[in-house]
């Protein structure tokens, strides 16, 4: 059976994970993984008690100007939710916008209605468009599938470099282990690892210089965290976390607008998980989205497998536009981009990496969130 299976039994991964395996009972890694991770990555157990005193422990920490913690926006539905429920629960923070140069017209309408209406103080850095792009292409012309991985680093670097600066003690994120939980490093690694990107960066691009990327070695990770007392903190890990109760939430009491899949609200985003993934690499995230649901008891396998015969794009006309407009702003011709499809396929160990040091360090907080010594 275990040779034989193609697809889980209980969620839909399958052999495009080229490392999934699955035990007798047909169930994958990734849902063994996730049972065995449950209880220390959720709060399962005296939720309110533990939430209250979480939450009275970053009150006491306020920095000179109010704040109490810090948090990034985007403008999709995990941030927005934890704005909001932040507020609710009586915290002063301060949001964090990295502008990467492909915001949709909705995410950057969803950030400022959100924000206005919750009076939550914004700080948006914005890189400089030529300099960033030299990054992405980089990516694109490593033929890897971590073409994200640029924008996701920058982002956890400037929300620790800012909280740092400003004295504050709580980063506080939408990540979150019941609707994120599924991890396929062949699909996605590395916004961690400074030393792949720079490495990828390097070989692909002309630039020698990082000064205007924010950025983070696990040096500067390990300074943060244990010199500087810097708390990462996954909230939604501490409620009962719904993704439909929660768009319902912040659109009724909000004014938010949903734009059409998960972390669409980016264009780059949109058109990376929905076009160039599944046509270079036969990689297709809603998989790895639905079956995070099903095991959560927010999505049925069957309707799952429904959804993965629909396309990726909510419309195939914008599919067209979004190809156009990338090749255009990234100053590909059709016969680059053409060229970059054909590359033989690779992936970060390809390329210089720490993924042996960094998978030690998740696998030691990991053990530090199950003894209770860290947060969730």
């Amino acid at each position: 059976m275990k040779q034989n299976k193609t697809i889980c039994s209980v969620c839909i991964m399958d052999k495009s994970d080229p490392e999934i395996t699955f035990d007798n009972s047909g169930v994958c890694n990734h849902c063994n993984r996730f049972e065995s991770l449950k209880d220390s990555r959720l709060s399962l157990s005296n939720k309110e008690e533990t939430l209250s005193k979480l939450i009275d422990e970053i009150k006491r920490r306020k920095n000179k100007d109010g704040y109490d913690c810090i948090i990034g926006v985007s403008g999709g539905v995990d941030s927005t939710y934890v704005a909001y429920i932040l507020k609710k629960m009586g915290l002063n923070p301060i949001a964090i916008h990295f502008d990467n140069g492909w915001n949709s017209e909705l995410a950057t309408k969803n950030i400022e209605l959100t924000l206005d209406r919750l009076n939550i103080d914004l700080y948006t850095y914005v890189i400089d468009w030529d300099y960033f792009k030299e990054i992405q292409k980089a990516f694109l012309f490593s033929s890897t599938p971590d073409g994200e991985v640029p924008t996701d680093h920058a982002i956890n670097a400037l929300l620790f470099a800012e909280a740092n600066k400003r004295n504050i003690k709580y980063i506080i994120n939408g990540m979150n282990f019941i609707t994120e939980g599924t991890k396929v490093n062949r699909w996605a690694y590395g916004h961690s690892d400074w030393k792949y990107i720079k490495s990828v960066v390097r070989k692909f691009s002309k630039i020698k210089s990082f000064k205007k990327y924010p950025h983070f070695s696990i040096f500067t990770l390990l300074k943060y965290v244990l010199f500087n007392r810097l708390k990462v903190v996954s909230i939604l890990n501490y409620i009962d976390y719904n993704k439909d109760e929660a768009m319902k939430t912040i659109t009724d009491e909000i004014g938010w607008k949903y734009y059409g899949g998960k972390h669409y609200e980016s264009i780059y985003t949109r058109f990376f998980q929905g076009y160039f993934l599944p046509l270079k690499f036969g990689i297709d995230k809603r998989r790895a989205h639905l079956s995070d649901l099903i095991r959560s008891g927010q999505e049925k396998r069957e309707n799952a497998l429904k959804i993965m015969n629909l396309d990726t794009y909510p419309d195939l006309k914008l599919k067209e536009e979004d190809l156009e407009f990338v090749k255009k702003k990234f100053d590909l011709t059709d016969e680059d981009f053409a060229e970059i499809i054909k590359m033989k396929n690779k992936s970060f160990e390809d390329y210089p990496n720490n993924e042996r040091k960094i998978s030690k360090l998740k696998n030691g907080l990991n053990w530090l969130r199950k003894n209770k010594y860290y947060t969730k």
